[in-house]
């Protein structure tokens, strides 16, 4: 299939179908092809960009993956700040949070995979960090 704009002689353009470039030569030929807008039977193709895909073999090259992950450390980095470390607490921290009887707070630390699993379960948003994080003592 094939599929061409078509410009009648009222200047409206359309799009239509056909099974070849022969096909629709043909179809004009014999007067089959007419303006969906005001039925006029002059009908020419209108000018089209033609659909070319990109390349998909065009990514982003190792240095700017490099520089696009370090730009995402420093923001993990950045948002750390921010954010209370609660250590192996995690989990009771966050649920703590959840429920109303610890301050509304951003909080990062630890949690194993049934915590963090349960965490999902009853709807309490947490996510791991993307990076690792260097050890803290200060929990």
């Amino acid at each position: 299939m094939i599929v061409f704009d078509l410009k009648c002689g009222s200047a409206h353009v359309f799009e239509a179908w056909f099974g070849s470039s022969g096909d629709y030569d043909a179809q004009v030929a014999r007067g089959l092809v007419a303006c969906p807008i005001c039925g006029s039977g002059d009908i020419a193709k209108a000018v089209m960009a033609p659909a070319v895909p990109a390349k998909s073999n065009r990514g982003p090259s190792p240095a700017q993956v490099k520089q696009r992950l370090a730009a995402m450390a420093a923001a993990q980095a950045e948002a750390l700040k921010a954010c209370d470390y609660v250590g192996p607490n995690f989990a009771a921290e966050a649920r703590a949070i959840d429920a109303g009887e610890a301050a509304s707070r951003g909080i990062w630390g630890e949690a194993t995979r049934a915590e963090a699993a349960g965490l999902a379960a009853d709807g309490i948003a947490a996510h791991p960090l993307p990076f690792p994080v260097p050890a803290k003592a200060d929990a």
